[in-house]
C-alpha cells in the first residue's frame, strides 16, 4: 500500500487562486487577456505554472502585462510565514513577457506553496497582486508513492476553448485526482490549426469556440505561434490546474504544422504559407515553446536548447521525454534498410541508451510524442508516406523501426528493468502489449505501449497494428467516425500510480469524467512483461 503523505494545505490553496481566478473570466472581446481590476501595476493575468519537478528543484513560470521583475516567494505553509524570495528575471518584449524561474535547494518530499510578484522596474515596491500556485516535490523515500497522469492534443481540428460547455473540463476531472505533476505528450497546440468562431456539430448543433486574431490563420510569425500558446491560457480551468499541477512537457507536430519533418519545404500549392520553410517556422515554435512552459532544457527567449531530457522524480521513477520531431529524417514510405537518423536522430539514441543504462529508478517511464507499433500514415500533398515509426509492413524492421529494434535490443542485453512507453498523438485510448513470440524481430522483452488523448481536440478511429514487435491491442476506446468533436466524447486522459509499498505500477486508462475504461497492474524489477 502507498504511503503517500496527505496535503491538505493543496486543495485550500486551489481555493485561494480560485478567488483570484474570479477576476480571470476569460473577457467577451477573448483577444485580450484575463485582467485584474487592479490598474497601474503589472498583472499576471495569465497564471502560473511549476514544471520539471525534482527532489529538491522546480520551475515557476508567470507572464506578465507589461515589462516587470519576476519575484517568487515559496513558503511550507499557505500563510507564506518564513517565506524565502527568489528574484526571478526581467521580463519585457524579448521574451513576450514571459519568464521562468528556478527554485533549488527547496526541501524534499514536501507541498511547497508559491506565489509570483510582478514588481515595476522602475520602483520595486509597485508590485501586482500575488499569484498563488503549489507543487510537491520528488520523493527520497520509495515508500511515499508516485502519481501522475499524461494526455495530449489541445484544441485540435478547430475545436477550441467553447463556454457552452465550461471550456476544457478534462482539466478539472484531472485536477481532482491530486496527482504529482502532468506529463503533456506534445500537440500543446495546433499552430497550424485555425479556430473559427462556431463549428456545425452532426446532430445539427452548433460548436461555440472562442477566438483571437493570432488563431484565426495558420501561425507563421514569432507573434503568432505566441498567441497559439496564449490562446489556451484564456481557459479558467487549464489556469487552475497550472496553479496546482506541475507539468513536464513535450512537443510534437502541431507545435509547428502538421507531420513536419526538419528540411521541409511547403509545396507553392499551400496557399495557407507564406513562409514555406518549415525550419524557419520550427525555431519560431521552439523559441515560443521555451516561452511559454517552464522546461529545464530551455531558456525562455533563447534560440538554443532541447526538449528532450530526463525528469528524476525519486527512488520510483525517471522519465525520459523524447523529442520524435527535431532529429528525424524525412517521412518516406519507410522501406529502407538501413536508417541511422531514424526518427530520433543518432544523437538522441545515443543519449537515450546512455541515460537507461545510468537510471536506478525502479520504473523507467519513456514518454514517447509517437507510438511505436501504430501505423500514422502522412499523406500530404498526396504522398503516401510514413509519419511515425511503423510503416505497415509486418515483416523485418525496415526504416525507422530499425531505430526502435536497436534501442529494444539495447534494453535486452542491457538487463534494464521497468520500462514502460507512453504517447498520444492517436486521438484515441488504447494498451499495447508488445511480445517477441508474436514479431518478426524477436530479439527484445515484452514490453507495454498506453495511448491516450486528446484533451479538446477531434477523436479518430482506431490506428492499425504493425506486427513487426509484436503487438496486441488489448484495450482500445475509439469511435468509428473520424474528427468526433468533444461534444461527442471520446476524450482522454491516463493515470500511473507506484506504490511506496510493493512498487506495483498501475496504468488506468481513463475518459474526460474521470470514468477508469482499463486498468492494468505491473510488477517492478522486471526486464520485460
Amino acid at each position: 500500500m502507498s504511503h503517500r503523505p496527505p496535503f491538505p494545505g493543496r486543495r485550500s490553496v486551489l481555493r485561494g487562486s480560485l478567488a483570484a481566478s474570479a477576476a480571470l473570466a476569460v473577457p467577451a472581446a477573448a483577444g485580450a487577456a484575463p485582467a485584474f481590476a487592479l490598474s497601474g501595476r503589472p498583472e499576471a493575468g495569465w497564471g502560473v505554472q511549476a514544471g520539471d519537478v525534482t527532489t529538491d528543484s522546480g520551475l515557476v513560470w508567470v507572464r506578465s502585462d507589461r515589462p516587470a521583475r519576476m519575484i517568487v516567494e515559496t513558503s511550507a505553509t499557505e500563510s507564506f510565514r518564513n517565506a524565502r524570495r527568489w528574484h526571478g528575471p526581467l521580463l519585457g518584449p524579448g521574451t513576450d513577457f514571459t519568464g521562468t524561474t528556478r527554485l533549488r535547494g527547496l526541501p524534499t518530499g514536501e507541498q511547497i506553496h508559491y506565489r509570483v510578484l510582478l514588481a515595476d522596474p522602475d520602483d520595486p515596491r509597485r508590485t501586482g497582486e500575488p499569484v498563488p500556485g503549489t507543487f510537491r516535490t520528488a520523493p527520497v523515500r520509495r515508500r511515499d508513492g508516485v502519481r501522475f497522469l499524461w494526455s495530449g492534443d489541445l484544441a485540435g481540428q478547430g475545436w477550441g476553448i467553447n463556454p457552452d460547455r465550461g471550456g476544457y473540463r478534462i482539466y478539472d476531472a484531472m485536477a481532482a485526482l491530486d496527482p504529482d505533476f502532468f506529463l503533456c505528450s506534445g500537440d500543446n497546440i495546433y499552430a497550424d490549426g485555425p479556430i473559427s468562431a462556431t463549428a456545425a456539430l452532426p446532430d445539427g448543433g452548433t460548436w461555440r469556440n472562442v477566438t483571437t486574431e493570432e488563431k484565426s490563420k495558420v501561425a507563421e510569425t514569432l507573434a503568432e505561434f505566441r498567441g497559439n500558446f496564449r490562446y489556451n491560457l484564456l481557459d479558467d480551468n487549464l489556469r487552475r490546474f497550472n496553479a496546482q499541477v506541475p507539468s513536464i512537457v513535450q512537443w510534437d507536430d502541431h507545435e509547428v504544422r502538421n507531420n513536419w519533418y526538419p528540411g521541409e519545404v511547403i509545396a507553392a500549392t499551400d496557399t495557407r504559407y507564406t513562409e514555406k520553410s518549415v525550419d524557419v517556422l520550427a525555431a519560431r515554435a521552439n523559441r515560443a515553446f521555451g516561452e511559454y512552459f517552464p522546461v529545464s532544457t530551455l531558456r525562455p527567449g533563447a534560440r538554443e536548447g532541447r526538449v528532450h531530457r530526463v525528469v528524476r522524480h525519486g527512488p520510483l521513477l525517471d522519465v525520459f521525454v523524447l523529442d520524435m520531431r527535431t532529429y528525424r529524417n524525412a517521412n518516406t514510405p519507410g522501406t529502407q534498410t538501413t536508417d541511422p537518423q531514424g526518427i530520433l536522430g543518432e544523437e538522441q539514441l545515443r543519449w537515450l541508451k546512455r541515460e537507461l543504462s545510468r537510471s536506478r529508478a525502479v520504473w523507467k517511464v519513456i514518454a514517447a510524442d509517437m507510438p511505436l507499433g501504430l501505423v500514422v500514415p502522412d499523406t500530404t500533398e498526396g504522398q503516401k508516406n510514413i509519419e511515425a515509426v511503423a510503416q505497415g509492413d509486418p515483416g523485418a524492421p525496415l526504416g525507422r523501426e530499425l531505430q526502435i529494434a536497436e534501442l529494444l535490443r539495447y534494453i535486452k542485453h542491457r538487463r534494464i528493468t521497468g520500462t514502460v512507453w507512453l504517447t498520444a498523438d492517436v486521438h484515441h485510448t488504447s494498451a499495447q502489449h508488445y511480445l517477441p513470440e508474436r514479431a518478426a524481430f524477436t530479439d527484445f522483452e515484452p514490453f507495454w505501449e498506453f495511448v491516450s488523448g486528446p484533451l479538446n481536440a477531434g477523436a479518430f478511429p482506431a490506428s492499425a497494428l504493425d506486427g513487426t514487435f509484436g503487438p496486441e491491442r488489448v484495450f482500445v476506446k475509439a469511435p468509428t467516425a473520424s474528427n468526433v468533436s468533444p461534444a461527442g466524447g471520446y476524450q482522454f486522459f491516463g493515470e500511473v500510480d507506484i506504490d511506496g509499498g510493493s512498487g506495483d505500477l498501475t496504468v488506468r486508462l481513463r475518459e474526460q469524467d474521470g470514468t477508469v475504461l482499463f486498468t492494468k497492474v505491473l510488477r517492478p524489477g522486471r526486464v520485460g512483461q
